[in-house]
């Protein structure tokens, strides 16, 4: 088991503390493995292995646990004669109510309570109100660039070694981190993909199992959403996810893509359209974006981007054409920076659009991503958004060909691999 720190690190960080942990994200990022990863952190810290209880809902074990009710009752049987219990709940979302349970073992019992979901309405308004703001939500994600080397047993160097632009794997192999990104730009970084040598033929059939089961199973095929339009037709569905997959990085609206549909010869209805693009988004598959307004420092509510949440299951849906690299390359520093805990906006400042407006705590900065600044109309294009700000905020272009210098006009330049693994 490869150790994910990032996300191990955040559930340690609240380990004892009264709130319910909560782990989001798309199916096959590996929640249910970061569980496992927090079960033997506590079980090296001498937490007894009666202590450490899984329920793994999609289970056939856990057939006849239709409700809370049943998973109270369930959970309290277990746990009777526990000190502490420790409470791993994977793909809670299953029970319908299962927040009432939640919460009243969270009131009743001295214990430490872990939850995975793949659907975003996990974190509903009534999750809120039910747990009355006793939870953190853990976002997981794909795996980066850096994690992806990891993941294939490689290593890197810093930016100043001779050997900076190669990659060393534990069996003695070399290769070159610009092969290694075309890789991981091509195939994704989904985990279990990334565990072996890359294969199209595996990696389409995978996609197409992990496509089949968001979509068709935990959208189509949910029995209800509550107070939320029932979704019925696949079809639409499917359409709308690829327009979305194909437009990553393009602004967008729900009439926009109303009309694209039109185009296509299918009729949808603005609300219809909504309802599908949310529910995209609420199973993680893309994440949308505001615009923010750089003079005015608001967001603005009109006129968006998606980004995907993987970019090889993007390639699966789009045929592995090798078109539109550098919006591709833009979802890659998106996915990126979210992994780093930024809030991320598209910077908008009258005619002048920046790629990204990133925001930590006190801390902003604006990214341009290219793929090249060759000539000298691509380098003022990617340029002059970023000189007509008007305030002092760091400022960098994330560029994959060509060299350069390492800072024009005080604006950084960084190669998109040393972006990545953090070399600048």
């Amino acid at each position: 088991m490869i150790i994910r720190q990032k996300y191990l690190d955040e559930l340690i960080r609240f380990q004892g503390q009264d709130l319910v942990k909560v782990v989001t994200g798309v199916r096959r990022s590996g929640k249910s493995t970061l569980l496992d990863m927090m079960r033997e952190y506590l079980r090296d810290q001498g937490v007894p292995e009666a202590s450490l209880l899984t329920f793994k809902m999609e289970s056939m074990e856990y057939d006849t646990v239709t409700d809370y009710h049943d998973l109270y009752a369930l959970v309290c049987e277990r746990t009777k004669d526990v000190k502490h219990p420790y409470l791993f709940f994977d793909e809670l979302q299953e029970i319908s109510g299962w927040e009432r349970a939640i919460n009243s073992l969270r009131v009743d019992k001295d214990c430490d309570i872990y939850i995975t979901g793949s659907n975003a309405y996990l974190l509903s308004s009534e999750l809120s109100t039910f747990l009355s703001g006793r939870y953190v939500e853990i976002e997981m994600l794909p795996l980066t660039f850096a994690e992806y080397l990891q993941f294939r047993g490689m290593k890197w160097f810093p930016r100043e070694s001779d050997q900076a632009d190669l990659a060393l794997g534990a069996n003695g192999s070399v290769a070159t981190l610009s092969n290694m990104f075309m890789q991981y730009r091509q195939f994704g970084g989904l985990p279990v993909l990334a565990l072996s040598d890359p294969s199209r033929e595996n990696h389409r059939t995978y996609c197409k199992s992990l496509y089949d089961t968001v979509v068709i199973r935990d959208i189509l095929e949910r029995d209800k959403r509550r107070d939320r339009r029932r979704l019925t037709n696949p079809d639409l569905l499917e359409k709308i996810c690829a327009f979305l997959a194909d437009n990553i990085g393009n602004e967008n609206s729900i009439t926009s893509i109303t009309n694209a549909l039109e185009q296509q010869g299918t009729k949808a209805a603005n609300d219809t359209v909504d309802a599908y693009v949310g529910a995209l988004c609420e199973a993680y598959l893309f994440y949308p974006v505001k615009r923010y307004d750089i003079k005015g420092k608001e967001l603005l509510k009109t006129n968006g981007k998606h980004y995907m949440v993987d970019t090889g299951l993007r390639n699966y849906l789009q045929g592995y054409r090798d078109s539109d690299q550098g919006r591709v390359l833009e979802n890659i520093v998106y996915l990126q920076l979210r992994h780093d805990g930024y809030e991320v906006s598209v910077g908008k400042k009258l005619s002048s659009e920046i790629d990204f407006v990133a925001s930590r705590n006190d801390e902003r900065f604006y990214i341009q991503v290219t793929e090249s600044m060759r000539d000298t109309a691509q380098q003022e294009r990617e340029l002059k958004p970023l000189r007509k700000t008007g305030d002092s905020y760091p400022k960098m272009i994330v560029v994959s060909e060509g060299s350069y210098p390492t800072s024009i006009d005080g604006i950084r330049i960084v190669s998109t691999i040393d972006y990545l693994l953090h070399r600048y």
